[in-house]
C-alpha cells in the first residue's frame, strides 16, 4: 500500500471515530470503533473463505437460501470448514455489509432497526465457537460492545441511527484482505490504537507502548534470528508488542501473553486475530501475571513487556517458596513490582533466550531489596546484558525517563555490560518527544557491536560494576558532560564598563526631561 493511501484510509477511520465523539469519552468510544472494525474483518474473511469453497459449483456465499434444505447444508458443510480454517462462523445474513445495509436502507415503510440483529449476530460469532479449539480466543470477544447504552443516544431510534452511520462509512473502506501481501487493516488498526492512546492521557501507558520503542525492544531480541520459536509478552496489553516482534523476522511460531484488564486483553486478541495470526498460534490469558501466571511451565526464545512502572503487588511472603522469586532471597517492595516482573520473566526465559523491557529509571539505583536483587542478577547469575537509557516525555501518561534492559542467560560477552545514554537523541514533536529513525539505527548498531563513544556508550567490566557497589545509574558509566565555553573576564569587565558610562548618560537626560515637566526623577 502507497503512504497516500494509507494515510487516505488512517483519515477515513479517524472521521469515523469522531462519529462517535462528542457522545463519549476516548476510552469508550475506542471500544465501539474498533469492535466494529473487527467485525467487519471477521465478516469479510468469512465471505472471502467461503466464496472459494463454493467456486466449483458456480456459487456465491450470499446467493446462499439459509431457508432451504439445499441452502442449509450448504451452510452446514461451510461452517464445519470454517470452524477448523478461521476459528469461527458467520451466515450469509450476518455479514456486516448486509447489516450496515439494512440499517441505512431509509425507503418509506423499510424496517431498519439493526440494534437487534447485531447484538444476536455479535454474539452468535462467540457461541460458533463453542466446543472447538479456538472457544477460548473468541469467548466475550465483543462484551465491551454495549449497545443499549444510552451514551449512544436518548432513545432506540437515536442508538440505531448512530451505529448504522458508524457501519456504512466502515462498509465504504476496502481493506483489501484478498491482497496478501499487504495488512492495510491491521496497519490501520495499529493506527487507531495509536491514536486513542495519544489522547487518553495515563490510562494509555495501560495498553499501549510508542511504536518506537517497541521496534527497539523487538530489535534487541531479535538480533541474528530469522525464526522465532515463541515469543511472550506478560503485561500484552493490546498485543502491539507481540506483532511488533513479527515484523523483525520472517517467522513466529507461537505468540503467548498475559493482561490484567478485560476490556484490553479483548483488544489484544482481536489484534491477534486481525494481523492473521490463526487462533492456533496465540495464547493469550486474562489475569494478574505477578499473582497469578498462567504460562508457569514455558519458557520462550524471545519476551518482551513494559510493565505498568513501579505497581504495587501484595509481596507476600508465600511467594519466597515460588521458583520465579525463591533463588534470589528478597522479594520487591509492595509499592514497587518492577523487579517482580523482571524475575518472573527471567523465570520464563529460555537458556537461549534474550528479554528485554522497559522500566523507570530507578530500577538502575535503588537500594534495599531491589539493590539485593540487582546485585544477584548481576553477580551470581551475569545475566544482565544491556542498560539503556531513552529520553523523557516518549511515554504517552507520563514524562519520566525510562531505561530498557537486556537479559541474556547465555551472553555472547560475560564479563561486561554494555551502558547507552540514548536521553538526548529525539525529536519534539508536539507535546511528546520521538525516537527517529536514526536514533533507532544508531541504538541498534551499538547494540550489535557492542562499541564504545564518547558521550554516548560505554562497555563497563564487572569489576567496575563491583566497584559502584551494583549501582547502575548511567552517568556513573557514560561520561555526558560538556565543559562550558571560557570565559574570558576581561572582556565581561570592559563591557561592564561601557553599560556604566551609557547608563549615566541615559540617567543624565531622563533627570533632564523629569526637570522640564516638573515632576520627581524616578532615582
Amino acid at each position: 500500500m502507497s503512504e497516500d493511501h494509507k494515510k487516505q484510509l488512517e483519515q477515513q477511520l479517524w472521521n469515523i471515530a469522531n462519529t462517535l465523539r462528542g457522545k463519549m469519552n476516548a476510552d469508550e468510544f475506542r471500544d465501539y470503533i474498533l469492535g466494529f472494525i473487527f467485525y467487519k474483518y471477521l465478516s469479510e474473511k468469512m465471505h472471502i473463505y467461503a466464496n472459494r469453497i463454493l467456486a466449483e459449483d458456480g456459487i456465491g456465499f450470499n446467493s446462499l437460501d439459509e431457508t432451504t434444505e439445499e441452502g442449509l447444508e450448504y451452510l452446514e458443510a461451510i461452517k464445519e470448514e470454517a470452524l477448523e480454517k478461521l476459528g469461527y462462523y458467520l451466515s450469509p445474513s450476518e455479514l456486516f455489509s448486509n447489516i450496515a445495509k439494512k440499517g441505512n436502507n431509509n425507503a418509506e415503510g423499510v424496517d431498519n432497526f439493526i440494534l437487534e440483529d447485531l447484538t444476536k449476530i455479535l454474539h452468535n460469532i462467540e457461541h460458533s465457537t463453542m466446543g472447538t479449539e479456538s472457544e477460548d480466543d473468541f469467548d466475550n470477544l465483543f462484551e465491551d460492545l454495549d449497545l443499549t447504552s444510552s451514551k449512544l443516544g436518548k432513545s432506540e431510534k437515536d442508538k440505531n441511527e448512530l451505529i448504522a452511520k458508524v457501519l456504512n462509512h466502515l462498509d465504504a473502506i476496502d481493506f483489501k484482505l484478498e491482497d496478501t501481501e499487504s495488512d492495510v487493516l491491521g496497519d490501520a488498526y495499529e493506527y487507531l490504537i495509536a491514536q486513542f492512546a495519544s489522547g487518553a492521557g495515563k490510562k494509555a501507558g495501560e495498553f499501549y507502548t510508542p511504536q518506537e520503542v517497541s521496534m527497539i525492544l523487538a530489535k534487541l531480541v531479535t538480533q541474528g534470528k530469522t525464526k522465532v520459536k515463541s515469543v511472550y509478552d506478560p503485561t500484552c496489553g493490546s498485543g502491539s508488542l507481540l506483532l511488533r516482534v513479527a515484523k523483525e523476522v520472517k517467522e513466529v511460531a507461537g505468540f503467548y501473553g498475559q493482561e490484567l484488564n478485560r476490556t484490553t486483553y479483548n483488544l489484544a486478541r482481536m489484534n491477534m486475530i486481525l494481523h492473521d495470526v490463526h487462533y492456533k498460534q496465540f495464547d493469550i490469558k486474562q489475569e494478574d501475571t505477578l499473582e497469578r501466571p498462567q504460562h508457569e511451565e514455558m519458557q520462550f526464545e524471545c519476551i518482551v513487556a513494559n510493565p505498568p512502572f513501579s505497581a504495587k503487588w501484595s509481596a507476600n511472603q508465600l511467594f519466597m517458596s515460588d521458583d520465579r522469586f525463591s533463588q534470589y532471597g528478597k522479594l520487591a517492595p509492595k509499592s514497587k513490582a518492577d523487579f517482580a516482573f523482571v524475575q518472573h520473566m527471567l523465570h520464563h526465559l529460555a537458556e537461549n533466550g534474550t528479554m528485554a523491557l522497559v522500566l523507570p529509571h530507578g530500577v538502575l539505583f535503588r537500594g534495599a531489596a531491589e539493590g539485593h536483587i540487582r546485585k544477584y542478577l548481576i553477580k551470581e547469575k551475569n545475566w544482565l546484558d544491556t542498560v539503556i537509557g531513552l529520553p523523557a516525555n516518549i511515554f504517552y501518561g507520563t514524562s519520566i525517563p525510562t531505561c530498557i534492559l537486556v537479559f541474556k542467560k547465555c551472553r555472547e560477552e560475560d564479563d561486561n555490560v554494555l551502558f547507552i545514554d540514548a536521553s538526548e537523541h529525539y525529536e519534539k514533536v508536539k507535546t511528546q518527544n520521538q525516537l527517529r529513525a536514526e536514533d533507532i539505527d544508531k541504538l541498534i548498531t551499538t547494540v550489535a557491536h557492542r562499541t564504545t563513544e564518547d558521550k554516548y556508550s560505554y562497555l563497563a567490566s564487572l569489576a567496575e560494576i563491583e566497584e559502584n557497589d551494583y549501582n547502575l545509574n548511567i552517568p556513573r558509566y557514560v561520561d555526558t558532560f560538556e565543559e562550558e565555553a571560557p570565559i574570558d573576564i576581561q572582556k565581561v569587565a570592559t563591557d561592564l564598563e561601557h553599560l556604566e558610562k551609557e547608563l549615566a548618560t541615559v540617567n543624565t537626560e531622563i533627570a533632564s526631561f523629569c526637570k522640564e515637566l516638573n515632576i520627581k526623577t524616578p532615582f
